[in-house]
């Protein structure tokens, strides 16, 4: 059963990094068709930049609470996805919770780390789900937002509230799980987790077996929306997520300046 799922795994991730990797070849070859020119030049600048504009998003703390809320999702779109690739690693591997077995210690505080940042990305996402779609403030009325634009929007972000709970809640199983001692559930030792420790009395009441279905089906659907979302990216207006980097390094530096 194991190598079943090892080998769906290994074609859902091939198939699902293959149509990526060729969507951004399109748009590679897209950008290839403008006009070369020299951007290599003052490089500590165009460092600078990135990580004022791209990385500090220096451009929305015109308005700081604002501001903090995007850098919010922005830092829990970076680096909670960093535990992505010890569920790419298990699900190729086999193995489960690969990274808890070298120290469960900081193995624990790097995981509530993540679940801070996803409870946090979570009230961001739903505070911004509101000011479009219930308080609508003004900026979000226009027009040139009906269809697709306000769609897209509402679409990424409950998207990432969905993960995000998918993520808390197969931490919550599984902690569950190594605490009921089951033998049909091979975990390694990972501390708690405070936040999805929260959700845990929702979970209780179920059976052992039917905990590690739900944990299996959690890191399941966790991966294949991870998978969807970086396939949807491209056609999103969200792929400034990706360009925002190579935009602030080749920026031209007179047009700022002036």
């Amino acid at each position: 059963m194991q190598y079943i799922q090892q080998i769906a795994f290994v074609l859902l991730a091939g198939v699902a990094i293959q149509f990526f990797v060729r969507k951004l070849a399109d748009i590679r070859r897209n950008i290839l068709l403008g006009k070369d020119e020299n951007f290599s030049d003052r490089k500590p600048e165009r460092w600078k930049n990135l990580v004022l504009l791209a990385l500090g998003q220096k451009k929305m703390f015109r308005n700081p609470l604002v501001a903090l809320m995007h850098l919010v999702i922005y830092a829990g779109f970076i680096i909670i996805n960093l535990e992505v690739l010890e569920i790419f690693l298990d699900g190729v591997l086999g193995t489960h919770r690969l990274f808890a077995r070298f120290s469960p210690k900081y193995y624990a505080y790097l995981i509530n780390g993540f679940e801070l940042l996803a409870v946090g990305v979570i009230l961001v996402c739903v505070i911004f789900l509101a000011r479009r779609n219930i308080i609508r403030l003004k900026r979000f009325a226009s027009k040139d937002l009906n269809g697709w634009p306000r769609s897209d929007a509402n679409l990424i972000l409950v998207t990432e509230i969905v993960l995000m709970f998918l993520f808390l809640f197969m931490n919550a199983s599984d902690t569950l799980l190594q605490k009921r001692f089951y033998p049909g559930f091979q975990s390694h030792p990972t501390g708690d987790f405070v936040f999805s420790g929260m959700l845990q009395p929702m979970i209780n009441g179920m059976s052992s077996s039917s905990l590690v279905l739900f944990e299996r089906s959690a890191w399941w659907l966790h991966i294949l929306g991870i998978f969807a979302f970086l396939n949807y990216l491209p056609w999103s207006k969200h792929l400034h997520i990706l360009l925002a980097f190579p935009n602030a390094y080749f920026a031209r530096l007179d047009s700022m300046e002036k």
